[in-house]
């Protein structure tokens, strides 16, 4: 109250004790306040009056120069100032007085906010409903292959809109979807990015490029998006087939999870029935026919995957993750890659730095390592040195020095497990183990040295690096169908910059090469490590 009353310098009103009432953004914001003092405030203020004219007349001091209020202060000056403050802010100070509630009326502060809050730079007065800008800019986040006359039909009336209508209505009510997500789609997940593009709301599905081009950019197509078709009513629609927008519904089930519903399944259908589906899925998701694979186990792993994902039809539920938060002492920036795993081809990791150690995990998977597995692990206080390029090529070779690793690193794990137990007994000290050191700084300046994979190991690309900086003991998941009887089997981990790096897993004699997602994803940012550990475990244990 006392911060109304400086501020405004009319002394706490009725209007200042509606600001502790909690509302929506968006009634609150359009609700009209009486700057009216009752009989008690002014009886509080003649007090205040007799004792200041009674002080004045004691001391010979000469009286402090007159506050200068808000309300003093001319309209456009105060539309620059209310304009800086959070949205989430403006509807308390809607509440302050009339002449704050009219100000913040003015489109122009709700359009900044949208801007620096969202990042809108779309001018809703100059989109013209049957102009040409108006379909270039909206084209892409509508249906590209729609014509002219139906796309008039389906945009907005954004004539007679408000930005504090997008903002309230649309923005600020949907604000807690924004981010990155993985889909529950069993064992085989997948990565979705929900941004605000424009004056939409847009759920992109991140795709990897076609196998094996792991180098090649990522491919996307969206989902669902949300818009206002009317003034403070946002739509839902599913995005999903091939027959354009359509009805859905998105339900924040709880906090960090929703699920979207499609109400017009029909329109995921194609006229020339599930084989005409097939074969448009597989052009999309392989850049291939079925003819073009001779593999038959590969065909049996598209078309179990096909039947397994289609049946979902866009009705999923998504959990939130987070990128993996950096270090200067981290080997390589941490973050999203895509990565061979074989006859499963190209899929979606996160590589993330916990002290010692490095680890791959899953954000798309397949029947046998599922989405949210740890697929790789690196020891990095094991540091590996390979031999020669002509000693290299020999697989055996390359074995007996991952073996020679992985029997120091179970001894270290006895002398430590035996340090446990003597300290817990209280006979001696815990074996001591070394932290690891600057090894991202380290990793910049090695010396490139040659590499070469041993004869016998197979590799999906064959375009891989031939210089490499860094190598280590590492462990990688393998199971059978299913998950089932999931082991650990030793490999090496080969850095070879900092946008690529691959394993050897030893025991298949197979290669796989990562190379980073050249991405920019806003609202994805773990709040602290601790949220970030907690967001693995959870995805892991989905699929355990």
């Amino acid at each position: 109250m006392a911060v109304c009353a400086r501020l405004c310098g009319v002394g706490p009103s009725r209007g200042c004790r509606r600001r502790q009432q909690r509302r929506d953004p968006a009634e609150t914001a359009a609700a009209d306040s009486e700057p009216d003092t009752d009989l008690e405030e002014e009886r509080i203020e003649a007090g205040a009056a007799e004792l200041g004219s009674e002080w004045s007349g004691r001391s010979s001091s000469p009286s402090p120069p007159p506050r200068c209020s808000l309300l003093e202060l001319p309209p456009e000056l105060l539309v620059e100032i209310f304009a800086s403050l959070p949205g989430t802010d403006l509807p308390s100070l809607a509440q302050v007085c009339t002449k704050f509630c009219r100000i913040l009326h003015n489109d122009t502060i709700w359009r900044r906010r949208c801007r620096e809050e969202y990042g809108v730079c779309e001018n809703l007065r100059k989109l013209e409903i049957t102009g040409v800008s108006c379909r270039d800019v909206y084209a892409k986040r509508i249906n590209p292959r729609v014509k002219s006359g139906r796309f008039m039909k389906i945009l907005p009336d954004y004539e007679h809109m408000e930005y504090r209508d997008v903002y309230t209505c649309l923005l600020h009510r949907y604000r807690h979807i924004l981010g990155l997500w993985q889909p529950d789609i069993g064992p085989y997940g997948g990565l979705l990015n929900v941004v605000v593009d424009g004056l939409f709301i847009i759920g992109w599905m991140y795709l990897p490029p076609h196998d094996p081009h792991v180098d090649d950019p990522m491919r996307f197509k969206p989902l669902f998006r949300i818009h206002l078709m009317e003034r403070k009513s946002a739509t839902v629609e599913c995005m999903y087939g091939h027959r354009g927008p359509h009805n859905g519904h998105i339900q924040i089930v709880k906090k960090d999870e929703f699920s979207t519903k499609c109400n017009q399944t029909e329109h995921h259908r194609m006229s020339g029935g599930r084989q005409e589906e097939f074969r448009t899925w597989l052009r999309e998701e392989w850049g291939r026919t079925l003819e073009d694979i001779f593999h038959e186990h590969m065909q049996e792993l598209i078309l179990m995957k096909f039947i397994y994902t289609s049946q979902y039809d866009n009705c999923l539920t998504y959990r939130r993750i987070y990128l993996p938060p950096s270090h200067p002492d981290d080997l390589i920036r941490p973050g999203l890659f895509k990565g061979t795993y074989g006859s499963h081809g190209l899929e979606i990791v996160m590589l993330s730095f916990h002290g010692k150690h490095a680890r791959v995990t899953k954000i798309t998977g397949d029947p046998n390592i599922p989405a949210g597995q740890q697929t790789v692990e690196i020891d990095l206080m094991h540091r590996i040195q390979l031999p020669n390029v002509e000693n290299l090529c020999n697989f055996n070779e390359l074995s007996r020095i991952v073996l020679e690793a992985q029997e120091q690193v179970r001894q270290e794990q006895q002398q430590q497990q035996e340090g446990r137990t003597e300290d817990s007994e209280g006979s001696g000290p815990p074996t001591e183990v070394r932290e690891p050191g600057n090894e991202g700084a380290a990793a910049l300046k090695e010396e490139p040295v040659q590499f070469v994979l041993p004869v016998g190991v197979s590799s999906r690309n064959e375009n891989y690096p031939r210089t490499c900086r860094m190598c280590f003991y590492g462990t990688g998941l393998i199971a059978g169908h299913g998950f089932t009887s999931p082991e650990r089997t030793p490999g090496v981990f080969i850095l070879f910059d900092e946008d690529r790096f691959g394993f050897i897993w030893l025991e298949l004699k197979s290669f796989s090469l990562y190379s980073r997602v050249q991405a920019t994803f806003r609202n994805a940012d773990a709040p602290s490590p601790q949220a970030f550990e907690e967001m693995l475990k959870n995805i892991q244990s989905l699929t355990s």
